[in-house]
């Protein structure tokens, strides 16, 4: 376990709590988390009390700036977010009132036919669409870059006045009208008070001081989430056919949070803070950033008060594979989405000179190249002649020497500036086309993107297959020139192998509680089709003139909103079902086998996938609905679950804003691991040859048929002993709960110092008609030696 303790500490020591240097006078933002109930009745509200509180600690002598409020949470967090030098944060955190200080960390975005691909069938009368009228009245706050609300997506026929419980607003902004809202988009907000306290500028002339979206991604996983009908769907001829979100009848509350310059923790607490109040069922995120205690971490603060209040959190795991420890959002109350592909895709293929054809991918829907004839084909990263004509291998904005690819298809390898970007330079340097190549380690496979000019993107090896070429043919005696041409061929359905586990996708294990498997379940993610604004080039590159109601992206952005959608799905269909009841059904039901009967494969290696990779397996909407058996959460769990992770008193006071912590019943009773989650993640440290042993406690409900009797099928990772105790379930009525004891033992494995050894199985608990199925993985590292 030693280099998990030693990624835990390298996250604490670079956002600690309090700078220690008070000679800095530097302002930055920190969020400031008070005993609410410890307001004098002197001050009429609590924002005058923190003012009193401000202006007691304030720096006197040359500095006489106010120190404003930028937000006051009241909800899911109690307390004010506010701009302080690091001496003044050292008084604050002195005042008797003043629970913790937390500094602000900066996010970012983790950026049809899905509804059909997981089984949900408007013609079945009796599937998980029509058991719950499609998701109405169930209301989807998503959290990101505000929406473009005159897209179809979102319109309003034929739904039911808005729902009574709803307390929230549609606020007015540049560009968005309160009338803007209706019945299906029944509430809009915009936070921008962290952003701009950080300095950042807000232009205007490109953003929208409103939720009208100036991006795009907010517009797209809402629509992902819950949007309407609308057919005839494409992006520039691709993905014909008819678009829709996971949840067409719920309602949507957007809360504009990210801006040009990032999406900050003040603004995203704000968000969640007025979410939970105005009476959100679902909160969909799909923003992260590094992984540090759920003490410093605003996104698990405010998503454990949203979960507590009965609102279920999903967020995207992130874009940082197919490397391990790459997951964030790990927190156990967030339901943690990877991303998957689907069984479409737009093929693109590179042809060259000699005779071969590289695979590639790609959407461009306007002159293409010549159809027969071959271009001269160059490498970016070669310079040509010897001479000075040196071009960027990254097509970086003026790395291209016209001279060097006017009239050429030029090869440019991915990293740094976004991949149409890429395309940009070349089209401006007089290139007639692009091949994208990715490399060995960048994690992305392959991604369609809508091209401004004749682009298609290879893989690893179909890059090194297309460099060698032209490198051959440039030592060549023959004086021979390297020639290719992209062939588009539009869009193909019924790709095989599908799901594949995309290569961006985030993996665990997970960096803060290794005992928490995730990400918890994978769902689509890979080129997903939804509502686009309208002022945004598919591209999104401002000098993109070309206008779609719908593009195409890709993203664990796009994996979040589907879990988003089918939770307010299954939340229509069980409404007394609490967040982590919800969690737990996708997840048992979830499946690991592609649509070849094979194991999910890993689209980075082609390797199988693992468990690190999509935790439970992938999203099975219908067979969520009715999953039998249950693994539920109460706050008091989590609550033990923080004790048996060894946080402080105050620590866990600053997450569950708990008045009274004890800790102590909770540590007698077990570790972390038995947190009554639906996976089972063990961790082991050898030392010598001594067996190792573990157990976990679970309890289940049924949520089945009455009078039903679970038996159990163990399959025991590699190397690994596991009993349970009982072997049968029987239960008498619905909502009963039932306990059973796991136990894992290691059989005598000798590991190398400094290795690990990583097994997965599963326990599956079926009664003839539901299968169960929790996965068990078991990890064991050998420290180095002293």
């Amino acid at each position: 376990m030693a280099p998990l303790i030693i990624l835990i500490f390298f996250f604490i020591a670079t956002i600690s709590p309090l700078p220690t240097s008070s000679l800095d006078s530097k302002t930055k933002t920190f969020i400031i988390q008070v005993q609410h109930e410890a307001k004098p009745s002197v001050f009429l509200t609590h924002k005058h009390w923190y003012q009193s509180s401000l202006s007691s600690i304030i720096t006197q002598g040359l500095d006489t700036n106010p120190r404003d409020i930028i937000h006051t949470y009241d909800t899911v967090f109690h307390g004010f977010s506010v701009k302080l030098t690091p001496l003044e944060a050292q008084k604050l955190q002195s005042l008797p009132h003043v629970i913790t200080i937390i500094p602000e960390q900066v996010r970012h975005l983790h950026t049809t036919r899905s509804p059909h691909f997981l089984g949900l069938k408007t013609a079945d009368r009796t599937g998980l669409l029509h058991e719950t009228d499609f998701g109405s009245d169930l209301v989807i706050g998503v959290i990101d870059t505000g929406i473009w609300p005159e897209r179809q997506s979102f319109n309003d026929r034929d739904l039911g006045p808005v729902p009574a419980k709803w307390k929230g607003e549609c606020v007015a902004g540049r560009g968005f009208l309160a009338s803007s809202c209706n019945r299906k988009l029944i509430g809009a907000r915009y936070f921008y008070g962290g952003y701009e306290a950080s300095d950042g500028k807000m232009n205007d002339t490109i953003e929208y001081r409103s939720p009208r979206d100036s991006d795009g991604h907010g517009t797209h996983t809402a629509s992902i989430a819950a949007g309407r009908y609308v057919s005839p769907a494409s992006t520039l001829g691709y993905a014909e056919g008819t678009a829709a979100g996971m949840a067409p009848k719920a309602r949507l509350a957007v809360y504009k949070v990210c801006w040009n310059g990032g999406c900050y923790d003040s603004d995203i607490l704000a968000a969640f803070d007025a979410a939970v109040s105005d009476g959100v069922d679902v909160a969909s995120l799909s923003v992260g950033g590094v992984v540090v205690p759920y003490y410093l971490d605003v996104i698990a603060i405010g998503a454990y008060g949203a979960t507590n209040a009965g609102v279920f959190v999903s967020a995207s795991a992130g874009n940082g594979g197919p490397g391990g420890l790459t997951v964030t959002n790990v927190a156990p109350w967030v339901t943690t989405v990877g991303a998957g592909t689907i069984d479409r895709d737009f093929p693109a293929d590179v042809r060259l000179g000699n005779g071969k054809v590289i695979s590639g991918v790609s959407i461009y829907g306007g002159p293409g190249l010549s159809p027969g004839r071959m271009y001269p084909i160059v490498y970016a990263g070669i310079e040509e002649g010897g001479g000075d004509g040196y071009s960027s291998s990254l097509c970086l904005e003026g790395s291209l020497d016209p001279k060097f690819v006017r009239g050429k298809i030029v090869v440019c390898d991915r990293g740094i500036n976004s991949r149409a970007a890429k395309g940009e330079v070349v089209k401006k340097s007089g290139g007639v086309a692009m091949i994208l190549a990715n490399g060995v380690f960048d994690g992305e496979g392959l991604v369609a993107d809508c091209h401004v000019l004749p682009a298609t993107a290879v893989g690893a090896r179909g890059g090194d297959e297309i460099r060698r070429y032209i490198s051959l043919a440039a030592k060549s005696k023959s004086g021979s020139v390297p020639t290719a041409t992209i062939v588009f061929k539009g869009t193909r359905l019924g790709v095989r192998p599908a799901p594949v586990v995309a290569s961006f996708s985030a993996r665990g294990p997970n960096p803060e509680s290794p005992e928490i498997l995730k990400p918890d379940i994978i769902a689509p993610g890979l080129n997903i089709l939804a509502a686009w604004p309208d002022r945004i080039g598919p591209s999104g590159i401002p000098s993109d003139g070309r206008r779609t109601e719908f593009n195409i992206l890709s993203g664990t952005s796009m994996a979040c909103p589907h879990v988003s959608g089918l939770a307010a799905l299954l939340k229509a269909a069980h409404p007394d079902w609490s967040p982590a009841a919800i969690r737990s059904a996708l997840m048992t039901t979830a499946y690991t086998v592609d649509n070849r009967g094979h194991h999910m494969l890993d689209e980075s290696t082609g390797n199988v996938s693992s468990v690190f990779d999509y935790g439970a397996g992938h999203v099975h909407p219908e067979k969520a609905l009715d999953p039998g058996l249950i693994y539920d959460i109460s706050s008091f769990d989590y609550v033990d679950f923080l004790c048996n992770s060894n946080y402080t008193t105050k620590n866990i006071q600053v997450v569950t804003r708990r008045k009274v912590v004890d800790c102590g019943g909770a540590k007698k009773a077990g570790h972390s691991g038995n947190l009554n989650y639906p996976s089972l993640s063990a961790v082991f440290q050898q030392y010598g040859k001594h067996k190792m042993s573990t157990h976990f406690i679970r309890t289940v409900t049924n949520v089945g048929d009455p009078n039903s009797v679970y038996k159990v099928t163990i399959k025991p990772p590699a190397g690994m002993v596991v009993t349970v105790q009982p072997e049968t379930l029987s239960f008498r009525r619905v909502g009963q709960k039932l306990n059973f004891l796991v136990r894992v033992q290691v059989r005598e494995i000798k590991l190398s110092p400094g290795s690990s050894y990583v097994k997965s199985g599963s326990i599956v608990w079926s009664d003839g008609k539901h299968n169960v199925t929790s996965p068990l993985v078991v990890t064991m590292q050998q420290p180095l030696d002293d």
